[in-house]
């Protein structure tokens, strides 16, 4: 798995992981639990992952969606 982006915004990554899933693009959202540690207030970042025969083909919908990849 290869990280695609990383966001705070659950927004972004929710947008991201439907455009991927229309794409059959499979993703994963990893660092989703950190709000236990942080009390909520979305301070860390979530990583969305893909595999890495897809991350070339998931960077040109993020770019064509303007979406940032935040790395």
């Amino acid at each position: 798995m290869k990280e695609l982006l990383r966001s705070t915004d659950p927004t972004v990554l929710a947008f991201a992981t439907a455009l991927l899933e229309g794409e059959d693009i499979d993703c994963f959202q990893m660092d989703v639990n950190m709000s236990i540690l942080e009390g909520g207030i979305g301070i860390f970042p979530r990583r969305l992952m893909v595999r890495a025969d897809d991350l070339t083909r998931a960077e040109r919908v993020m770019l064509d969606n303007e979406i940032p990849l935040g790395r």
